[in-house]
């Protein structure tokens, strides 16, 4: 459907036609249409922009994709672009504004309302993945002394410009950050009652440096519409909403599920070769490096394999395995540390449920696989040794798949990052000497 849209729009652009353009758009929502326009070639996008009105243009720039955004700004005069941010959040601007080049982002700062610009460039100054990177500077902030009327007309004022207007922001004298009251209690109380008596001064907040990851946990624990940044007197310098919550989120999973495969946040399907060469080279280094620590440890009973193949076949059911258990472990550790749920201090003990898991599941697979392989080989013993080794790998899965992320997690390294690797050559490395060392001390039974 989307792609038919697609070619409709691009031949009406072409015949710059009018009608057939808020025809075909007028139904979709503004990240459809970004998506249609990435294909866009420049002289498309320009004539484009002048079929529509700046408010819908903002809202299709506000979803577009980060190259896409950086192509309309470089492609647009500074002075429609200017305009065009006039309709969108600060925290928005912001992000755009954090892809530019420098150059480019002091001329488009210099442009704008000096007010903007201040509020602007605090918001460029903290670390993206902070909280002060995702907040935005649009809400509404009344003094606590305030009565009810009088906070209804300046709510009435200020409300079509701020993003949230549900939850009003309430500050003593000194303008520092005081409680919170919902729009629906203003609403139903007497208007000669004051403000400060209807909040809620039991708030959550955050500073500016905190990573956003800890504020999507808060957001997400006491189920907030909306969080608000202070700095260490106390003063709010903005908020973050749920919409933004959802996108870190996002952005959050989808970082630790392309760490866990070694593969930078940064890369996308589209990347250039040389990018993706960049990303994923090192880590392919680094498992190579532990593919041949594994390797020297099959070494080491050459003369074992030498005279019982069979053991050639079997060893990557043992590693396999292994690998495959420490998998689910390291998963739901990864999950939980993500959530907040587990620490290395206080979860410790957790490590024997990990543990008694991999008897279990280890003997139930392992005697599945003796079975299987004396089947095959008519020897008992190497059903046994496969059995045991079966065992006492995925003990090691489970021990290794709980320690190694809650380990890195307080020596602060991401967890998702390095935890795969590591964890897969402790599974190979210990599974392929258990089994073989098996195998070599119940080697004449096996021959």
């Amino acid at each position: 459907m989307l792609e038919e849209r697609q070619e409709e729009l691009i031949n009406s652009v072409l015949e710059d036609d009018k009608e057939k353009i808020h025809e075909i758009i007028d139904n979709m929502y503004p990240i459809d249409i970004a998506i249609i326009i990435e294909e866009f070639d420049d002289d498309s996008l320009i004539k484009f922009n002048e079929h529509i009105d700046n408010e819908l243009m903002a809202e299709i720039i506000e979803q577009a994709s980060e190259e896409l955004q950086v192509r309309i700004i470089k492609l647009f005069e500074f002075e429609s672009i200017v305009h065009l941010f006039s309709y969108m959040s600060n925290d928005d601007i912001a992000d755009i504004l954090g892809n530019l080049p420098i150059k480019m982002r002091k001329d488009l700062l210099k442009m704008m309302k000096t007010g903007d610009t201040r509020q602007l460039q605090e918001l460029l100054g903290y670390d993206e993945d902070s909280a002060g990177g995702i907040m935005t500077t649009e809400y509404i902030a009344l003094r606590g002394d305030l009565l009810i009327g009088e906070s209804l007309k300046k709510i009435k004022e200020i409300g079509p410009k701020t993003e949230v207007i549900e939850t009003i922001f309430v500050l003593n004298n000194n303008m520092e950050l005081i409680g919170t009251a919902d729009l629906r209690d203003i609403l139903v109380a007497p208007e000669d009652e004051k403000l400060i008596n209807i909040m809620n001064d039991n708030i959550i907040t955050v500073y500016p440096e905190e990573d956003q990851e800890k504020v999507s946990l808060l957001v997400s624990k006491y189920d907030l519409k909306a969080i608000p940044v202070i700095n260490h007197k106390n003063s709010l310098l903005g908020i973050i909403t749920v919409d933004d919550i959802i996108d870190v989120i996002v952005e959050e999973q989808t970082e630790d599920i392309l760490m866990m495969g070694g593969v930078s946040k940064e890369e996308r399907v589209d990347s250039s070769l040389g990018t993706s060469i960049k990303r994923r080279l090192p880590w392919l280094f680094i498992n190579l490096g532990t593919a041949f620590l594994a390797a020297f440890t099959v070494g080491l009973f050459e003369d074992v394999i030498a005279q019982v193949v069979a053991l050639a076949a079997a060893m990557p059911i043992v590693a396999g395995m292994g690998g495959n258990a420490g998998t689910q472990t390291l998963s739901v550790v990864i999950r939980s540390i993500a959530l907040g749920e587990v620490s290395l201090k206080q979860n410790w003990k957790l490590v024997f449920k990990e543990v008694g898991l991999g008897i279990i599941n280890g003997a139930a697979t392992g005697v599945v696989t003796g079975i299987i392989l004396y089947m095959k080989y008519n020897n008992p013993y190497l059903g046994l040794i496969i059995f045991a080794a079966m065992i006492g790998n995925l003990v090691i899965a489970g021990f290794f798949g709980f320690i190694i992320p809650l380990l890195l997690k307080v020596f602060g390294v991401d967890p998702a990052l390095a935890s795969a690797i590591f964890l897969t050559t402790a599974t190979d490395v210990f599974g392929f000497f258990l089994f073989l060392g098996l195998a070599k001390m119940f080697l004449p039974f096996l021959l």
